[in-house]
């Protein structure tokens, strides 16, 4: 089956997977290490942010270990995020037998063009064809600002089963796109895939993804779905929370009819604009019941959802205008109870151990200053948007 074919079905829920959940860096990156280090045949990874800091060194020899005994390694990063990588780490990759490409390479800095809000700001690794890691965690030290004392709160999951083969096929596809940007013509066609992984479990998975083709709604809307019917309980953990109409709507009716419907979100900003911009939505969401908790212990990074303890989502999509409108993204939707349940398990002890509830008497109580500079913060990001052309009626009046 085509890679065209394999992306067009990437909504349809797969049987027969085993789904690790991994919190944060501290699990994600031995796993991920162990998993290079026992590569036989191809490593593929996509990051936004592959940083030359410890844990980048880390990953780093680990691939290129992998390219010395033969294995067939692929990284592609993203222009932005990783715009020193291409002179740094990939040129010592490069030398040591790993092909790196770059999506979107930063060019004319001064320049605005519309496309370079259209970032890769998926975080995905197939190994083998056999397992593969979909998250939100980029390869980046955990203690990365050096002021926290706990790790950068964060998720990914490790997938073996039938659902790594549309994994694999879809980053090959965008490997086989930035190929042909590169080099001006179309590149050969790509070996033929693995045979599908064998059944490894129970758990029903389908792999989302957002591109600015066929797939631009798919991850909204399986999140609008899962919100609209849901009955008991709603909990997000989102970095960047700044939802268009359609999603805010479907949130507030779910407070309205009773849902509970909980928000973790970042106490501590590393975007300050998108920051203050989140801060004017806090009102209408505390009016209708939502209630809304900032993580403080150190910065939060999590794209992640659970829902009535049932479905459960992890990428690398936030809700805001820039994941859902313009960049490629990537998230794992899980039909299991177990798996939400563990995760749902794990948004609970951050929001009591780590996290302070905001409530009404604390909106009421910021200056009129702080308002006005929320107000201003959301407006001008509605301008941004509008300015792209790419959001439509969803950040409009």
């Amino acid at each position: 089956m085509s890679a065209v074919s394999h992306a067009a079905g990437e909504h349809r829920f797969l049987g027969g997977n085993r789904l690790q959940l991994l919190e944060s860096g501290a699990e994600y990156f031995p796993a991920l290490i162990a998993a290079i280090d026992a590569a036989l045949h191809e490593v593929h990874l996509e990051a936004y942010i592959f940083a030359d800091d410890t844990t980048g060194r880390r990953v780093a020899a680990a691939l290129a270990r992998a390219a010395q005994r033969g294995v067939a390694v692929r990284v592609l990063v993203d222009g932005f995020g990783a715009r020193e990588f291409s002179e740094g780490l990939g040129a010592s990759l490069a030398a040591q037998g790993v092909e790196v490409m770059t999506y979107r390479p930063e060019v004319g800095k001064l320049r605005f063009r519309r496309h370079r809000l259209r970032r890769l700001h998926r975080k995905l690794v197939v190994v083998d064809g056999r397992i593969a890691f979909v998250g939100g965690i980029n390869v980046i030290d955990d203690f990365d600002d050096g002021k926290s004392v706990s790790a950068r709160f964060d998720y990914a999951v490790g997938v073996e089963g039938p659902l790594v083969a549309r994994i694999h096929a879809n980053m090959r596809h965008v490997w086989r796109l930035v190929r042909w940007a590169h080099l001006g013509h179309r590149p050969s066609p790509p070996a033929p895939l693995p045979e599908t992984p064998a059944v490894s479990g129970t758990m029903e998975a389908a792999l989302l993804i957002r591109d600015n083709l066929g797939h631009r709604r798919d991850i909204e809307s399986a999140y609008l779905a899962a919100i609209r019917s849901a009955r008991r309980q709603i909990v997000i953990a989102n970095a960047y929370f700044l939802p268009g109409r359609r999603f805010s709507r479907a949130l507030l009716a779910a407070a309205q009819r009773g849902v509970s419907v909980k928000l973790l979100l970042q106490g501590r900003s590393d975007h300050v604009l998108l920051h203050y911009a989140t801060l004017a939505l806090y009102d209408r969401m505390l009016s209708a019941g939502v209630r809304v908790f900032e993580y403080e212990k150190a910065y939060l990074h999590a794209k992640v959802a659970v829902v009535d303890l049932n479905w459960a989502t992890v990428g690398s999509s936030n809700i805001d205008p820039f994941s859902l409108l313009l960049s490629r993204e990537a998230n794992v939707v899980v039909r299991d109870a177990a798996f939400a349940k563990a995760l749902h398990a794990s948004l609970e002890a951050a929001i009591e151990g780590a996290s302070r509830e905001i409530r009404s008497a604390d909106q009421r109580r910021r200056s009129w200053l702080a308002r006005l500079a929320s107000a201003a913060a959301y407006s001008l990001v509605r301008i941004l948007i509008g300015v792209t052309r790419y959001g439509g009626k969803q950040y409009s009046n």
